[in-house]
């Protein structure tokens, strides 16, 4: 199909796709709050502050969707940093939450921005604000009409740490002729795995165009403020009540159903082991008062790390004494923490793959050198979860009541445990470098 057919057809239905899911973006924005915050620059419109910012030599802008996007592009921002120092970046993300972790972030060669909506107008207005020399694009958000008035005005756009599903492909390919006007115009991707090559591949990319160069995601560089963010985090549960030589058992990532699912899991293990203690990170921090009832409902005293309002939750952050010790479950009701939270456990499980569909990222938890657990429901991290399980390095639980078992047997066999997580860690050990890898590509291209 023509390009210039595919783009007529894409601004036509966006401004319908816009209005329908506005109501779905705001009440998102609104329970992760932050909504109103900068909202103007979604719209092309920022501050004279943030104006000035721009000026100077041409940035390179860095674009992450989310949360998960935007530590992987801080990891190759603090490369970029290291290999250029005098190279200013422009880092946009797509939700609050995302813009929450990186503003932290910000500094005198980095500016963090709200993405424009992809409008014709808006984007052509942001690029001659930004006037960027390279447009990098992380993972897979590809937006049609930013993408091409860069390729327009000749600067090139890229897309790395480019996963993409089997799942994903599949859907892709349907509408091929509608997305390969699209996908011509990326210079250059970087992909985590080899399969991956032919999957963009079959996209419309180019093979000369695809650089194996391992996935970000999983490279073991951590940001220089962990260690800071983990001796916080040890502050917050001693000051919460935390018993001195706890064995810690972390949930990552949870989604609905699998707080209460874990915290019953828990308390089984507490009558054989009654210094385990459970510390659950959930996905979206903005469902703390879901969470709250639910284990509530169930018997358990939450302890939540921020504060929420919910009348009559009992809920609130500090020290329960009055609370006992087989009930209660400490929640970090935050953002950009899990990380860290990882190191302080003894034993992780991954959320979205029990009670959620297609799972979430359980390398980072390996690579720190913990053993790790997952459910059933692992479709997004198919591939990397058969690499770790051909080699003994992760656990794939099918139910609850497997859940329970392999929980019981790392927790009375620590020796075999920390031999599964090395064994993990080893095959992982091809995406070492990456970010230094990724930076070396897009800093070759400038």
């Amino acid at each position: 199909m023509p390009g210039i057919l595919v783009y007529i057809i894409y601004n036509l239905l966006l401004p319908v796709v816009l209005l329908l899911g506005m109501p779905s973006f705001l009440i998102k924005g609104w329970k992760r709050g932050g909504l109103a915050r900068n909202f103007k620059q979604r719209f092309g419109w920022f501050s004279a502050e943030t104006l000035g910012r721009f000026k100077g030599n041409r940035p390179i802008w860095i674009h992450a969707v989310s949360v998960g996007e935007v530590i992987v592009a801080l990891k190759v921002i603090e490369a970029l940093h290291a290999k250029a120092p005098d190279q200013k970046l422009i880092l946009s993300t797509t939700t609050t939450t995302g813009f929450k972790v990186a503003s932290e972030q910000q500094n005198d060669l980095l500016t963090v921005i709200h993405n424009p909506v992809d409008l014709p107008l808006v984007t052509d207005r942001v690029i001659r604000l930004i006037n960027p020399k390279q447009l990098i694009l992380i993972e897979a958000e590809i937006w049609p009409n930013l993408v091409g008035q860069l390729k327009r005005r000749g600067v090139p756009v890229r897309l790395i740490n480019a996963r993409l599903s089997q799942r994903s492909q599949e859907r892709y390919l349907r509408f091929r002729p509608l997305i390969k006007p699209i996908f011509s115009l990326i210079s250059s991707v970087t992909v985590p795995f080899e399969f991956d090559i032919d999957r963009w591949a079959s996209l419309g990319i180019e093979r000369d165009r695809i650089k194996l160069l391992g996935s970000v995601k999983f490279d073991n560089a951590a940001p220089a403020s962990e260690q800071q963010r983990i001796e916080e985090l040890k502050n917050w549960l001693s000051d919460s009540g935390l018993p001195h030589g706890s064995r810690i058992l972390l949930a990552g990532s949870t989604h609905d159903g699998e707080e209460k699912l874990i915290a019953q899991t828990a308390a089984q293990l507490k009558k054989s082991i009654p210094n385990l203690e459970l510390i659950i990170v959930p996905r979206h921090a903005e469902r703390a008062p879901e969470i709250s009832t639910q284990l509530i409902e169930a018997g358990f005293s939450p302890i939540f790390k921020n504060k929420f309002n919910r009348v009559g939750s009992g809920t609130q952050q500090g020290r329960v004494n009055d609370r006992s010790p087989t009930q209660r479950v400490w929640i970090a009701n935050t953002t950009g923490e899990l990380r860290a939270w990882y190191h302080l456990a003894e034993v992780v499980v991954i959320g979205k793959s029990f009670c959620g569909k297609g799972g979430q990222n359980p390398v980072e938890p390996i690579l720190i050198g913990k053993p790790t657990i997952v459910g059933p429901n692992m479709q997004n991290f198919s591939e990397v979860v058969a690499d770790l399980m051909s080699e003994d390095g992760i656990i794939q639980s099918h139910d609850e009541g497997s859940l329970l078992a392999a929980l019981e047997s790392i927790l009375s066999n620590p020796g075999e445990s920390r031999a599964m997580a090395e064994r993990g860690a080893k095959a992982m050990e091809r995406h070492l470098g990456a970010a230094n890898r990724t930076a070396d590509h897009i800093l070759a291209q400038s």
